[in-house]
């Protein structure tokens, strides 16, 4: 039998279920699933049974025993990985922009879970009762970079509590159409569903979405181009995206979210970026077994490089990129 995961409650959340919150907090595994077990008795509330529509306050300790996994119906394939990191409790893998993370309609093969399914061989977490890789984080088809993985049980709930707790350093490059300003900033725009095409996201009214916050800079200024980088403190579906085109700067190659820019610029250009131009660069957490920070650096892709070489190329700039200055607000 896996060993349980303890959870403890450093916020009240009054307007969550605990079903939700649960599900949130585990997002490979449903909600549906979470009533299952609370119903069952596999999830305490503070060494009591709890209702599946109590809500979690501060304080509370949440202990959910699994059940025991099973193997996973998904069938391995030998897929090429790009590590960055790999030990007993995780991985760290630079996703391919073109790959999808889980299988969903359409890509019922060749996505990054068949991949981690072949290579940990059977060394994987167990958390929702099926032996599948413990992604805790997603990163979008068309966007690239680091993406941590857990391997056990131990590591998927460390994992888990750091990204819901919003300790993870979560550090993008993006390609922006327009120059950007003001030249740093934050966005705290709350997101939801589009109100006509389900599909995409939108910000919306305080109170009516998620909370959801971007803090940026530009690095650099290439034409009507800007190299900005992201920090997320909040990880909403397409939050980058949404709110650099909120603030009227979609991503260079975007046409879900810039359509109208992206026009303009092939236009203008006469050339189009082969994707929307988002890089997951760098991951910083605690490592769920040593307890200490580490971080993973994700090198900018060949088509993000060969955009860059591009544009600097037509402002009569070195192809080179210009040398990183440190950050001072990054920890190590």
């Amino acid at each position: 039998m896996p060993e349980p995961i303890d959870i403890e409650i450093t916020e009240s959340r009054p307007g969550l279920r605990l079903d939700r919150y649960l599900a949130e907090r585990f997002p490979e595994t449903s909600r549906g699933c979470f009533q299952r077990l609370i119903s069952e008795g596999a999830v305490q509330v503070n060494g009591k049974v709890p209702k599946a529509t109590d809500h979690p306050r501060a304080g509370d300790r949440i202990q959910v025993r699994w059940p025991e996994a099973v193997p996973s119906e998904v069938t391995p394939e030998d897929i090429p990985l790009t590590i960055l990191h790999e030990d007993d409790d995780l991985l760290v893998v630079d996703k391919p922009a073109e790959r999808v993370v889980h299988p969903a309609a359409g890509h019922d093969s060749g996505t990054l879970v068949h991949a981690l399914l072949h290579h940990c061989r059977g060394r994987l977490s167990g958390i929702g009762g099926v032996e599948r890789p413990g992604i805790v984080h997603r990163l979008d088809l068309g966007t690239s970079g680091c993406l941590v993985v857990a391997k056990t049980d131990a590591a998927h709930g460390h994992l888990s509590a750091q990204f819901a707790e919003r300790t993870v350093q979560k550090t993008y490059l993006a390609l922006a159409i327009g120059r950007i300003q003001p030249a740093s900033g934050d966005i705290r725009a709350p997101l939801a569903r589009h109100p006509v095409q389900r599909k995409k996201m939108a910000v919306t009214t305080p109170g009516a979405g998620r909370e959801a916050w971007t803090e940026y800079r530009c690095l650099e200024t290439l034409g009507n181009v800007s190299r900005v980088e992201c920090q997320l403190h909040t990880g909403r579906t397409h939050q980058i995206r949404v709110h650099l085109a909120h603030l009227g700067f979609p991503l260079l190659g975007d046409t879900v979210y810039g359509e109208r820019a992206n026009t303009r610029f092939f236009q203008e250009h006469r050339w189009k970026a082969p994707r929307q131009m988002l890089h997951a660069a760098r991951l910083a957490f605690v490592h769920p077994r040593s307890g200490k920070p580490v971080a993973f650096e994700a090198p900018i892709p060949a088509d993000m490089a060969g955009c860059l070489d591009r544009l600097r190329s037509a402002l009569g700039r070195e192809i080179l990129p210009p040398a990183r200055t440190p950050d001072p607000r990054r920890r190590p």
